[in-house]
């Protein structure tokens, strides 16, 4: 069965000095610029998940990957958009419903440096790029961690949101942390979601649960061979990525 990568960025900028928290979640501009450009000079098409469903559902085929990016930083606006639309791609960024022109303040208490969050304008810029708008909740939370009620909150507020500010229909989620479980993934669906994605690794078929989708995670030390192999190695035994 074949498999398709989605890849999982979270911020394309300069990296922040060494020996700051997390640090390798940030991807430098010049290598996603090489990431995207070798896989367009490869003959394949990056999309968002609105774009990848079909493909996935084995509805469509061809040589095509996903990209997505968590969080909404506005470095990935400012980085890793005018990239994208170079090389004709589609992605999906997961905005945190509560954080417009915020910032990654659940990362504080961790050590991780401060990264400013797209404004509600930049979204909508992005949306008319031809870019995906998702959720990552309302305030980026550990799911597991709240009652089913506020979880429902968190997932079900958030795509109106988003969607009441896009004045479109918002049917991909990302799940904070990876941090789920059966039950999220029930809400997802009864929230209008149509999938799910979460930081297993891995690479997505047709056989997976579309609201458990794994990932392929981009790091800062990605070198580019290993992001070729990541991206072009279609293995039935998947969850090896």
């Amino acid at each position: 069965m074949k498999s398709i990568p989605i890849l999982m960025y979270h911020q394309v900028a300069v990296p922040v000095p060494r020996g700051t928290a997390f640090r390798g979640l940030t991807v430098h501009p010049k290598s996603f610029a090489r990431q995207m450009q070798w896989m367009q000079r490869l003959g394949y098409r990056g999309l968002s998940m609105r774009d990848l469903m079909p493909y996935l559902k084995g509805e469509q085929t061809g040589k095509v990957f996903g990209i997505t990016f968590d969080d909404g930083f506005r470095n990935v606006f400012d980085n890793a958009l005018p990239v994208l639309q170079a090389c004709g791609f589609t992605s999906t960024n997961y905005f945190v419903a509560n954080q417009f022109d915020g910032g990654n303040i659940w990362d504080a208490e961790k050590g991780v440096a401060p990264s400013p969050l797209m404004s509600k304008q930049e979204m909508m810029a992005w949306a008319a790029a031809g870019q995906e708008v998702g959720s990552h909740t309302l305030d980026h939370v550990h799911l597991s961690e709240l009652s089913l009620d506020d979880a429902r909150e968190q997932l079900a507020r958030s795509r109106r949101i988003l969607s009441d500010v896009l004045g479109a229909e918002v049917t991909a989620f990302c799940y904070p942390y990876g941090d789920f479980g059966l039950e999220h993934r029930q809400l997802a669906k009864e929230a209008g979601y149509t999938n799910a994605t979460s930081t297993a690794r891995g690479l997505a078929s047709a056989s997976d649960d579309f609201f458990a989708l794994p990932r392929v995670g981009i790091w800062r030390t990605t070198h580019l061979l290993r992001f070729l192999y990541q991206c072009l190695s279609q293995h039935e035994n998947r969850r090896r990525v």
